[in-house]
């Protein structure tokens, strides 16, 4: 096995551990059926800076242990994490200097932020118009939908990505992180 699989390896282990860990540590705010937990994405968002595949396994094994150790809904909202970690990896293997770009960055952010609080309103209208007896909500369906688990989680993914970002940002520093590294040979080419 080659050195750089087993730090992969690590790396998504240790991103899978914090993405189940934080949950169950950070502050919540609870509306309704909505919550909100501060930093809970932040495993997944580090782990788009490395690479899809990291992103993947990372979205993979936290829904799992959201699989064991919440209800199933909060499982299925993990799993949907798959197509905006996906696709922002993607983008970011491709636009690495981004990260270089904080304008251009915080645009990127915004539409990973509307790609995920909209397939998560979906996953939970589903549940909500399915009848499912895990979600309970008297009040007014739009509301909830659009209020709180869309502009709601806009906002939450916009918080989580910056967390991210800065922790990655610093991390980068000391540790060679792919999209960070590639981004500097592109922003600073060497001048011979």
């Amino acid at each position: 096995m080659k050195r750089n699989s087993v730090q992969q390896l690590t790396i998504s282990a240790l991103l899978i551990a914090l993405g189940v860990l934080i949950p169950l540590v950070m502050p919540r705010i609870v509306i309704g059926p909505a919550s909100f937990t501060l930093a809970s994405h932040v495993p997944l968002f580090v782990a788009m800076f490395f690479s899809p595949r990291m992103a993947v396994i990372v979205a993979l094994g936290t829904t799992f242990g959201f699989l064991l150790t919440a209800p199933f809904i909060i499982a299925l909202r993990a799993l949907s994490h798959l197509v905006f970690a996906l696709l922002g990896a993607w983008y970011l293997q491709k636009r690495p200097q981004i990260v270089y770009q904080p304008k251009k960055f915080q645009l990127y952010n915004f539409a990973i932020a509307i790609i995920h609080a909209a397939i998560e309103t979906f996953v939970v209208a589903a549940f909500l118009l399915g009848g499912s007896s895990q979600v309970h909500y008297e009040g007014s369906l739009f509301v909830l939908l659009f209020g709180f688990i869309g502009i709601g989680g806009v906002i939450h993914s916009l918080i989580d990505y910056n967390i991210a970002f800065f922790v990655v940002k610093t991390l980068s520093k000391v540790y060679a992180v792919p999209v960070f590294k590639k981004a500097k040979t592109i922003a600073f080419p060497k001048v011979k």
